[in-house]
């Protein structure tokens, strides 16, 4: 069995799903974490005297001592019922209730594997941690601040030269693209005192690494573009790329320390052909490459996380 916890109407849980089920393998169960509120999604019990139980997408009520395996897919969603509710602090209270019901349910009564676990989700999330540890597994990483200060940045500026802003985390809504900063002074210093955010020394080049590890395997992109975030276009040439045997210790290295089972990692490559770290996404998208690529990645997925639950099911060649 295979309990993949997402949000509703997840293309990439829906994908890897159907894959399974054209194979034969009905035993792929979806649990909506933000269609919690509203019905009897979820039941545990300290000291035992019955089963823990989850709700999946199709009613199925699933056994978790019986599931060998979840994919932690997505988990930070409002519950849709909660869009209804008027009241702020209700709303805010069923929002967190469900979603820390749910976590600590997992965590308490799942015995089998994750992909990979909350905790080391939750932790490699954090760019700046996760840049350190990439440094420490011997990448090249861009100098970085973080600050609030407008003349910090300024200073950076002509520390570095050419410099990128992005979030430090980011927040619900428009997707928020990389950018450069090249003259601090133009804004006002209560823009930077608002709230922090990453200052980054810009890496030249034009060659993008887009790396997806499922376990030890790994399947790369190279994007060419002159473009400083790639997620606006994807009308530039992209290619397969095969991961030098260093980059691949370096890259398996990053994800033990930092604990996960997968990973969507963002590598640039200068114009020399260093691979230079820039972050990894723990749950990043990988289905935009597969026809791109014509390579079957959601198959290559399925055959990933049957082989990490301990299922016999005959993976691809």
């Amino acid at each position: 069995m295979i309990l993949t916890v997402s949000l509703k109407d997840d293309l990439h849980a829906l994908a890897v799903q159907h894959e399974a089920w054209r194979r034969g393998y009905r035993d792929f169960h979806i649990l909506e974490c933000d269609q919690l509120s509203g019905r009897q999604s979820l039941s545990w019990h300290s000291h035992g005297g019955a089963p823990t139980t989850v709700l999946t997408s199709d009613g199925t009520e699933v056994n978790l001592e019986e599931a060998p395996l979840i994919w932690w897919r997505r988990v930070r969603a409002p519950q849709k019922a909660s869009e209804h509710v008027e009241n702020e602090f209700e709303r805010n209270l069923i929002n967190n209730d469900c979603r820390g019901a749910l976590t600590g349910i997992l965590c308490a009564a799942f015995q089998g594997e994750w992909i990979s676990h909350p905790e080391a989700t939750d932790r490699a999330s954090d760019k700046l941690y996760q840049l350190a540890v990439a440094k420490q597994a011997g990448f090249r990483v861009p100098r970085t601040l973080v600050t609030q200060s407008r003349d910090e940045v300024v200073a950076f500026l002509q520390q570095v030269g050419r410099v990128i802003v992005k979030p430090v985390v980011g927040a619900t809504g428009p997707l928020m693209f990389t950018q450069r900063i090249e003259d601090a002074t133009s804004f006002q210093a209560e823009s930077f005192a608002a709230c922090p955010a990453i200052y980054q020394e810009y890496i030249e080049g034009s060659e993008h690494i887009r790396l997806n590890c499922f376990g030890d395997r790994m399947y790369a992109a190279l994007l060419k573009t002159d473009q400083l975030d790639w997620r606006a276009d994807l009308t530039f040439p992209i290619s397969k790329w095969t991961v030098p045997e260093e980059t691949a210790k370096k890259v398996t290295s990053v994800l033990q320390r930092l604990g996960l089972r997968m990973g969507a990692i963002d590598i640039k490559l200068t114009p020399s052909g260093e691979p230079v770290w820039l972050e990894v996404n723990p749950q990043g998208q990988f289905l935009f490459l597969e026809p791109l690529l014509n390579m079957p990645l959601g198959e290559l997925f399925l055959d990933f996380l049957l082989s990490a639950a301990g299922d016999h099911t005959a993976p691809m060649t």
